[in-house]
């Protein structure tokens, strides 16, 4: 089954990690997407970085899908006044989940109505316009969390790819399909060694399913997580590597 390589998280506050998670994914020739975050934790705007803008167009001309990733990446950040009527922003569990356990407190769209994920939709692609980038390849939320309805405010939007942990979707054509993703977690020493060995044994789900690599800027700060990254690399070279979209229609 076909391979789909991301870059999580890059903004200027990670520029030196990604960088070393692009030259890693370079030595195995996977050119793989990006996931930009306009303003990173709200103290990181791109429109105030234009080198980094320069090198996200570069990228994006050598062949590097670039996917919008929240606008924040941070749960609660600038809470703005009510807006029309719409969905709400979910409770109770769902957002426990969202922020504890599979995040720490970065499940960005599990904190949000739907007037204000329309809002940070409408900002974050405005920044990514002014950046140069006319053309996005979709939409991926922080943490992977979101609510269920976000599923038709990208379809309206004619988004073509969105995932969650265990799906990968088209928006516009009402698609589908499961898919299994390799990533770690470094926040903590129990984290990091539990997701090395999950992503050890989750390899073999490849034959049954598209797979997705998905490498975090603070990965790039262990030595450990390096070594499995480039060893995850080669792995996923074996086969073909892909386009995101291409997950849906496997």
């Amino acid at each position: 089954m076909p391979v789909h390589v991301s870059i999580h998280d890059v903004t200027p506050a990670w520029a030196a990690e990604v960088d070393a998670a692009l030259q890693a994914c370079a030595e195995v020739g996977i050119k793989p997407g990006l996931l930009v975050i306009p303003n990173y934790h709200g103290a990181w705007p791109l429109d105030e970085h234009p080198d980094y803008a320069r090198r996200l167009r570069q990228w994006q001309v050598a062949g590097h899908e670039i996917f919008l990733h929240g606008y924040y990446h941070l749960a609660g950040a600038d809470r703005r006044a009510a807006g029309p009527a719409g969905q709400a922003a979910p409770r109770g569990l769902r957002k426990l989940w969202a922020q504890k356990v599979v995040s720490g407190g970065e499940a960005e769209f599990s904190d949000v109505d739907e007037a204000e994920a329309r809002r940070r939709l409408d900002d974050g692609e405005a920044v990514l316009r002014r950046a140069g980038l006319e053309q996005l390849d979709g939409f991926i939320a922080p943490a992977w969390s979101m609510p269920p309805w976000m599923h038709a405010v990208l379809r309206e939007r004619g988004y073509r790819y969105t995932e969650d942990h265990l799906h990968v979707y088209d928006p516009a054509a009402g698609a589908k399909r499961a898919s299994v993703v390799l990533n770690y977690a470094s926040r903590t020493p129990a984290r990091l060694w539990s997701s090395l060995v999950y992503c050890r044994l989750a390899r073999p789900a490849r034959r049954l399913l598209p797979a997705r690599v998905a490498i975090h800027p603070a990965d790039m700060r262990h030595a450990i997580l390096r070594k499995e990254i480039h060893g995850l690399l080669r792995w996923a070279v074996g086969d073909a590597v892909v386009p995101a979209r291409t997950l849906v229609e496997a």
